[in-house]
């Protein structure tokens, strides 16, 4: 498919008094497109999150980058060194689940204000921790397709809520999800891509999960000692597959 020519812009998005900083890319062409809200890793929306917000534009989607640590940390980006992720842990493990919940609403109704964005539903699309939080919005009425990349902690976790795990809310996700998972990830034993994989299939839930033989956390990310181009060469075409099939249809 060739690329469009896009355009890009920072603003706000207000949440009862909350100001989300985001990073909007759309097409320059007139038109009306499908919705892609791209959640960031732990790192904030930084320059990678703004390139693959970019590169759904250029797909022809409407895509945006809202800072789910806007509460914590307005204005957050870092690179991935030791003490960026240090950092970016301690936000993460900050977080409510409630609250991440009302601020991907809040940007669904967001896109929904736009005259170039289609209202019938929007994807999402998160890495790392980003990965974790598109799995638990999926439950959100509008999302019709989720790609969630290495979302470590959803067996064993919830943000904000103690003994609770974000699979446990598998039987109320609303669309398809694909789920990318690399088998050399020291985060995400494979025993737990394993009860992700038996949830989804024991909900009837549209999905498939994907392993990637020697692929490490982060194996998505071209700035990461951990990319790894092979694997994130065929998770791309996948996803692209899953948003044109759920969203463009």
């Amino acid at each position: 498919m060739t690329q469009l020519n896009i355009t890009t812009e920072t603003l706000v998005i207000e949440n009862d008094g909350l100001k989300i900083d985001s990073y909007l890319a759309m097409p320059k062409e007139e038109g009306v497109f499908p919705a892609v809200i791209v959640i960031q890793e732990i790192f904030g929306v930084n320059d990678h999150i703004r390139d693959v917000t970019r590169r759904f534009a250029q797909q022809g989607y409407v895509a945006i980058a809202p800072a789910i640590y806007q509460r914590l940390a307005p204005g957050f980006e870092t690179g991935y060194t030791a003490e960026a992720i240090e950092i970016g842990r301690s936000y993460k493990n900050q977080t409510k689940a409630d609250e991440l919940l009302s601020d991907i609403q809040t940007t669904i109704d967001y896109l929904y204000t736009l005259p170039q964005v289609k209202k019938t539903g929007v994807g999402t699309i998160g890495f790392c921790f980003g990965g974790h939080v598109v799995y638990l919005v999926s439950t959100l009425p509008q999302i019709k397709a989720t790609a969630s990349f290495y979302g470590a902690g959803i067996t064993n976790w919830k943000p904000g809520e103690d003994g609770k795990a974000t699979v446990e809310s598998t039987p109320n996700i609303k669309g398809k999800l694909y789920a990318f998972f690399g088998m050399e990830d020291a985060s995400i034993p494979q025993e737990q891509v394993d009860i992700i994989e038996k949830a989804l299939q024991d909900n009837n839930i549209p999905s498939q999960v994907f392993r990637y033989q020697g692929a490490e956390h982060g194996f998505f990310c071209d700035q990461r000692g951990s990319y790894n181009p092979e694997a994130a060469q065929d998770a791309w075409p996948k996803v692209l597959e899953l948003f044109k099939t759920e969203l463009l249809g």
